[in-house]
């Protein structure tokens, strides 16, 4: 989900944005850098990936890190969205699911995200066209060649991250002793929701300010549209009604978000919403044989329920449960996966399978 329909949702939800504790203080940040990485167009550079952690690693007997978990964001976000209180405050304190006096926890920042290699570092369209097996595949190698982790007890991933924990099960089957992707399908991307991605693509691209990616001021016409189709694909339509039931409410909103306080970069944007254009796991779902909790939401116009894949998806892995979050005005459209309150349950039931 891209940064302004983060956003959005922060501006959306009731529960004020200010934790309890601020997590950010009891994390480690680092860059791990990869050199010569190869990416899937053959292109090959040193890519930095930017991770964040929470608590301490702990080794076995043999001395491999074995409390490890890694939650991987979506489009557009970084590790740090997961500061968040409804998700932090929900799950790393004492006696929680992922308590970090017990939990080593992973938060990478995915390439073209945050504050790993990106197109906006200087590159911009000559930045190599990364997909989502390249984005696991630098996961892989920053895990491996610099955190020193060999097995993840847990990848739980969220909208991009969602389709990111199907591929790290085909990728690398067994590398992660559990699978929890939420908010997504395991299908190509087409349909609607290839769609609105497409559709956002080419109105950055249609402003005359993008210039082919050399743009000197940004161009911010386009960039509005394309938050705009992201609202539209990420906001709870009853929430919506509920709390901003006349046009001007409505539209203070929409100005509010739209005021370019924040606007990501053009190149960024058009990088990572086409990076899931070759994703389709659907073949070699059968290859996932660790246990798998995969949650979708009844409101999230990005994953349509009513197309029914993820249940029938889900028979073909033999050790995976779907749970689809019936619709609500509490729920939040497509970013309920990142509300703890709705799934850290079922979490906790798969935590405690073997």
């Amino acid at each position: 989900m891209h940064r302004l329909l983060l956003i959005l949702i922060a501006l959306l939800i009731a529960t004020p944005l200010h934790a309890a504790e601020d997590w950010s203080k009891r994390a480690a940040q680092r860059d791990v850098v990869l050199k010569d990485f190869h990416f899937g167009t053959g292109e090959t550079m040193d890519v930095k990936v930017h991770v964040t952690t929470l608590g301490t690693p702990h080794r076995d007997a043999k001395g491999a890190i074995d409390n490890a978990v890694m939650v991987l964001h979506g489009t557009g976000g970084s590790g740090a969205q997961f500061f968040r209180p409804q998700f932090a405050d929900e799950l790393y304190g004492p006696g929680q699911l992922l308590d970090i006096a017990k939990w080593y926890v992973i938060l990478p920042d995915n390439i073209g995200h945050g504050q790993s290699s990106k197109p906006s570092d200087g590159m911009r369209m000559q930045f190599p066209r990364y997909d989502y097996d390249d984005m696991v595949r630098a996961q892989q190698a920053m895990l491996t060649s610099g955190l020193g982790v060999n097995h993840l007890q847990l990848i739980l991933g969220t909208s991009m991250g969602c389709m990111h924990a199907f591929v790290w099960g085909e990728l690398y089957p067994g590398f992660a002793r559990r699978l929890a992707p939420f908010a997504c399908n395991a299908v190509a991307i087409a349909g609607r929701n290839r769609m609105w991605r497409k559709l956002s693509i080419d109105a950055i691209k249609a402003d005359p300010l993008w210039n082919g990616g050399n743009y000197t001021q940004a161009p911010a016409q386009g960039l509005r549209t394309a938050a705009s189709l992201g609202i539209i694909a990420g906001g709870n339509a009853w929430g919506l009604q509920t709390d901003y039931p006349t046009r001007e409410s409505a539209e203070k909103l929409l100005a509010s978000v739209f005021d370019g306080s924040a606007r990501p970069d053009a190149n960024d944007q058009l990088y990572q919403i086409d990076s899931s254009r070759n994703y389709n796991p659907a073949p070699g779902l059968a290859k996932i044989t660790v246990p798998v909790l995969w949650i979708n939401s009844a409101d999230d116009f990005i994953n349509p329920p009513e197309l029914g894949l993820a249940q029938k998806q889900a028979r073909l892995m033999p050790r995976a449960r779907f749970i689809l979050i019936p619709y609500s005005p509490l729920t939040k459209g497509h970013g309920t996966h990142t509300w703890a309150k709705f799934w850290k349950a079922d979490l906790a039931r798969l935590m405690a399978s073997k």
